[in-house]
């Protein structure tokens, strides 16, 4: 799991795991191990003494006279805090021990095998197990234990032990798969289950709504019937069992639900949080799933989701960077197939001077370096200017202006790139002078090869023309030639930095071209200091 994605899968307050009591992603093996056993055994020694409370309060209430009960109470209020000591003990000893001895492999550091992740995420089911086998003798105690002082209430004392034990057996579990969260992280990462792995979404809430209201409100409907069958309770008595019965339901049940929802909600949410994260453009976000159920499963598939989205973008960009942005964004908007359009557009060409000297004097490390230089200069003035650079020919480049994104003043930004990227090849890489040539016209714009292989390009006349004029360029000072036609299109703002120099019938032409070069830009006043 990354760390550096802790704060995309958290909400508002709260860890990775839906708690911050369940500490970060990346925490030490030996600290999780320490906080999971430190919550683990709190959290059942607060439940055994809450079940504790509940079998002497009961007790005290449900016994059908004073003088009857009495002495019963009594034995067992101090039976109960002897036996909970001691199912305490037994209980850190037998679950907890055993619970991290089937975690042993998160120590170990390594992945676990198939047997070790399913006993892993059946921890909380064996804790539960252990806290029912506890509770299960002590009801039996507690019932030898009324048979003996007092029979007539037998059935009472069993109700009122088995329903704290349902109690405890309830929050054990779900503490317990809360606890362990960390570890079924652990346990299910880099996994894509095909199916859940501890039981679904349906059987949880079922066994909750068995815990929770089923079993509380049964043993609520006995002690009624165990009331009227006795014939001996007072309607005062049996008003007051039934009212401290209803409100430990009504308590427990809010309990219960609690637990619940924040066991439905926490992987839901963080599910929202990593979409979030997702929409604003991070595709490197990854939620931990520590849930076994079809919960689990959406936060699988939104990991797996994730890295499709972040593989597709990664080739979105590297498809961009081959063939330009607007020719990638046109291919996955439309349906890639072979053939064009004709459109209008300006072309810029651009070819270094001496490149074969180059080659040849200097290093091929070197010589790359040069053309790496050479080249940023040509695609940062062209898509400052909004054009696309078609492809690199070796030491030249061709750029379109107008496709495949249609541009008003086509000419006037081919210029204008034109300009800058001379003023600029001359400033910061004079050692590679280049020719510039801009050129206008009609064009076939589109796909061109085969079906299986093809690419974006423009053919006409204009392009054969401004790689002709880029061969002349390299014999001018200005190092950059343009066709009167591209002056005419542009408007007057960019026309004006060019004037007409003489007509040139260009090789494979049969019509003379006029030429033009930029005016000699005027020197700034000098300032004084």
């Amino acid at each position: 799991m990354r760390s550096d994605n802790d704060s995309s899968v958290r909400g508002r307050g709260q860890g990775p795991f839906g708690s911050w009591l369940l500490g970060p992603l990346d925490q030490d093996t030996a600290v999780l191990r320490r906080r999971v056993q430190g919550l683990l055994t709190g959290t059942l020694i607060a439940t055994n003494v809450i079940g504790a409370l509940v079998v002497v309060g009961l007790a005290a209430l449900l016994m059908p006279a004073p003088g009857m009960s009495g002495e019963l109470v009594r034995v067992t209020a101090i039976a109960v805090p002897v036996y909970v000591v001691s199912a305490v003990v037994v209980g850190a000893l037998w679950g907890t021990r055993g619970a991290l001895r089937t975690l042993r492999w998160a120590a170990e550091g390594r992945k676990p095998t198939d047997d070790e992740r399913a006993a892993s995420l059946r921890v909380p089911l064996r804790l539960t197990l252990v806290q029912a086998v506890l509770w299960g003798v002590a009801t039996v105690v507690f019932g030898a234990l009324a048979a003996l002082v007092q029979p007539k209430v037998v059935l009472t004392e069993l109700l009122v032990v088995a329903f704290a034990g349902v109690v405890v057996c309830a929050i054990a579990y779900l503490a317990g798969e809360f606890i362990l969260r960390p570890y079924a992280a652990l346990a299910l990462a880099g996994t894509s289950p095909a199916r859940p792995l501890s039981g679904g979404v349906n059987l949880r809430m079922l066994l909750f709504w068995c815990l929770g209201t089923g079993v509380p409100v049964a043993g609520l409907v006995v002690t009624a019937i165990l009331a009227w069958v006795r014939g001996d309770v007072s309607t005062t008595k049996l008003a007051v069992s039934v009212i401290v019965l209803g409100l430990v339901v009504l308590c427990f049940g809010l309990l219960v639900t609690v637990f619940t929802a924040r066991a439905v909600v926490n992987p839901i949410r963080s599910v929202q949080h990593a979409l979030g994260r997702v929409r604003a453009g991070d595709f490197t976000v990854e939620i931990p799933v520590y849930d076994g159920t079809e919960l689990g499963l959406l936060q699988a598939g939104f990991n797996g989701m994730a890295v499709g989205l972040a593989e597709r973008e990664r080739l979105r960009d590297l498809f961009g960077r081959h063939v330009g942005e607007d020719v990638a964004t046109e291919a996955m908007r439309t349906t890639a197939e072979l053939g064009g359009t004709v459109r209008t557009v300006s072309v810029l060409f651009v070819d270094l001077i001496g490149s074969t000297a180059l080659a040849a004097s200097r290093p091929p490390e070197e010589v790359v370096g040069l053309l790496n230089r050479f080249f940023a200069v040509v695609v940062d003035e062209v898509d400052r200017n909004h054009g696309l650079v078609n492809k690199f020919v070796g030491d030249a480049a061709l750029t379109i202006f107008g496709a495949p994104v249609r541009l008003e003043e086509h000419a006037a930004l081919a210029l204008s790139a034109g300009r800058a990227i001379a003023r600029r090849l001359a400033a910061e890489v004079p050692e590679c002078p280049a020719g510039i040539g801009v050129a206008t016209g009609e064009v076939v714009a589109g796909n061109v090869g085969d079906p299986r292989r093809f690419e974006y390009t423009v053919i006409g006349d204009p392009v054969n023309e401004a790689a002709r004029l880029t061969e002349l360029a390299k014999n001018v000072e200005a190092r950059l030639l343009a066709s009167w036609t591209a002056i005419e299109s542009a408007g007057e703002a960019e026309a004006g930095h060019w004037k007409a120099t003489e007509d040139v019938t260009l090789r494979g032409r049969s019509r003379p071209t006029t030429l033009a070069t930029p005016r000699a830009e005027p020197v700034p006043d000098s300032q004084p200091l």
